[in-house]
């Protein structure tokens, strides 16, 4: 029987994720501050930003388990706002979850991952690559991830373990209602805040189901050999097969159109 350890699998795509894995068999395990519904999964409360709950959470999956297969380090949330009127705090406590939390995950599971010769998957985002006006601190996250992880695939290579991040698109999940909002400074730059972050909302509501994503991110996670990346979604693709193609400049105006209507 396989094991997966999954950050983040009491909701959205991390719980779908679960219960794909539950259904092939697999003893999964979910890492989150709250337990998953789900049967079959074995909960273990843990705070991804606390890098010694991380250990711990390992510890006990390495009594527990004979090997550990797989891992996704998809724990995260977002927060929005103009940079210059975001809290420090703020702005560092998402990296403490969306870097830092999958950071700690890396570090705790590749031992394991060595015996194993396993592989570990981290979640970005879409966003890692177009850097989203009143969302940038996420964006800014995002992107760490993906270096963090294409770095860490030629690291682990030659212990046999494969890493990669998968690129997300908008997805209807319970993401938006969970992200922490500032609409400070909103009055000086017209509403362009409130309208940007609206955009992005109704995107994510419209946006690809949490069932059908984490079905590709499985497949992903099923195949023999994984590249250093993928981006999930076939227009997600063509956005970042043109930003390879297009003048840096003009993709970030055409971003900037698309998220700050006038």
């Amino acid at each position: 029987m396989k094991t997966v350890v999954i950050s983040g699998a009491s909701r959205g795509i991390g719980l779908c994720l679960a219960e794909i894995f539950v259904k092939d068999g697999c003893k999964v395990y979910n890492l989150s501050r709250t337990p998953a519904s789900t049967e079959g999964v074995i909960n273990i409360k843990t705070d991804v930003s606390d890098e010694e709950a991380v250990k711990a959470a390992f510890e006990q999956i390495k009594s527990e388990s004979e090997s550990v297969d797989l891992v996704f380090a998809n724990a995260g949330y977002g927060i929005s706002g103009a940079i210059e009127f975001t809290d420090t705090a703020d702005a560092k406590r998402q990296f403490d979850v969306n870097f830092f939390g999958v950071l700690n995950v890396v570090k705790a599971a590749m031992p394991l991952l060595r015996e194993s010769r396993g592989r570990i998957i981290a979640t970005s985002s879409v966003a890692a690559v177009f850097p989203i006006p009143f969302q940038s601190f996420y964006s800014a996250s995002k992107s760490s991830v993906t270096m963090l992880m294409s770095a860490l695939a030629n690291e682990t290579r030659r212990f046999g373990v494969s890493a990669c991040s998968v690129l997300l698109g908008d997805t209807e999940t319970g993401f938006t209602d969970a992200r922490v909002k500032s609409s400070a400074g909103d009055d000086i730059y017209s509403g362009a805040i409130s309208k940007s972050v609206a955009v992005m909302e109704r995107d994510e509501q419209n946006g690809a189901s949490k069932e059908k994503v984490a079905a590709k991110i499985a497949k992903i996670a099923k195949k023999r050999r994984v590249k250093n990346k993928y981006v999930v979604g076939l227009s997600y693709k063509l956005l970042t097969f043109l930003d390879k193609i297009l003048p840096a400049g003009v993709v970030n105006r055409l971003v900037g159109m698309i998220y700050m209507p006038k």
